[in-house]
């Protein structure tokens, strides 16, 4: 691998500033300075110093967010906040993006990534993987409105895969999704003539979010939440 783009995808150099790095004597390889940015290295075997810190090498970031209302789920975007807003720029820097969308006024579980392969895998309709949310509506629901949203209703053209809701009072409680059709939840709760009032997502899979994560805050996944997500056989 070459050394600029190491230091690229770990967010800590661009290609453009490993170079002048370089010349400036400010990169060891094995404690010898590096010369040039585009130098081949090993990131199992060699060490890389930039001023004066090493560098550890990890090919991908995962990152559990707990994403406050007003942030939208994308990459970038000209007139909103994004959830990569909240994340330090170092990592920013990783082409990092979220695994899954909630809408701007959604809260909670958002897991941030640059690993394609897996987020493809755990989010394709076919491996089931379940989501669950808390909610709360403006009117109660009924018995009949739960059987209703657990078999599936029309949201539009497209009828809802089957579902589980567990009502707390009557008029909050948690759904357990296994896809994520745009809006989806809000169109449920429209197709049985009612209408959400809070929404936060609580775990994707095995991922709970942590509790003691506040709003806006962040921290990577943990080495078995991590294990999970790459797992490829789910």
């Amino acid at each position: 691998m070459r050394l600029d783009k190491l230091l690229s995808q770990m967010g800590k150099a661009t290609r453009s500033e490993s170079s002048k790095l370089a010349r400036m004597g400010k990169i060891l390889i094995n404690g010898t300075p590096a010369k040039r940015s585009d130098v081949q290295v090993d990131p199992d075997k060699d060490e890389i110093v930039l001023c004066g810190v090493k560098v550890t090498y990890k090919e991908f970031t995962y990152i559990m967010l707990n994403k406050p209302e007003g942030y939208v789920s994308a990459t970038e975007d000209p007139h909103e906040k994004t959830v990569l807003d909240l994340v330090d720029p170092q990592d920013r820097r990783k082409n990092l993006f979220p695994c899954g969308r909630l809408d701007k006024n959604t809260l909670g579980l958002v897991i941030l990534t640059n690993d394609g392969d897996s987020a493809h895998r755990l989010l394709s309709p076919k491996h089931h993987v379940s989501k669950v949310y808390k909610f709360e509506t403006k009117l109660p629901l009924t018995s009949k409105d739960v059987l209703s949203l657990e078999q599936g209703v029309d949201i539009g053209g497209y009828f809802t895969k089957p579902c589980k809701i567990k009502l707390e009072t009557e008029a909050s409680g948690k759904i357990t999704l296994t896809e994520g059709k745009y809006h989806q939840i809000k169109r449920m709760l429209e197709a049985v003539n009612n209408k959400i009032t809070y929404l936060e997502r609580i775990s994707f899979g095995k991922i709970d979010l942590d509790p003691a994560l506040k709003r806006g805050e962040w921290r990577y996944l943990t080495k078995e939440e991590e294990e999970y997500f790459i797992d490829k056989s789910i």
